[in-house]
């Protein structure tokens, strides 16, 4: 996968709530390279599924508020 910079780099993770150099912005929330990584490649089985679910739907909240 390729890390990206966008123009608005770094912040703090809406994930792991670490400030990181290197991610994406959604709307007005950060996720960096690493929780994206670990979202992608999270079975739906998974125990923390639920909680990047959350984490998802934080943005989107937060989007629409």
């Amino acid at each position: 996968m390729e890390e990206r910079n966008t123009a608005n780099s770094g912040g703090t993770c809406i994930v792991c709530s670490q400030q990181k150099d290197l991610g994406i912005r959604i709307f007005q929330s950060f996720l960096c390279t690493e929780c994206e990584r670990e979202i992608v490649q999270t079975d739906v089985l998974d125990e923390k599924y639920p909680y990047y679910i959350d984490r998802m739907k934080q943005i989107w909240m937060s989007a629409i508020s």
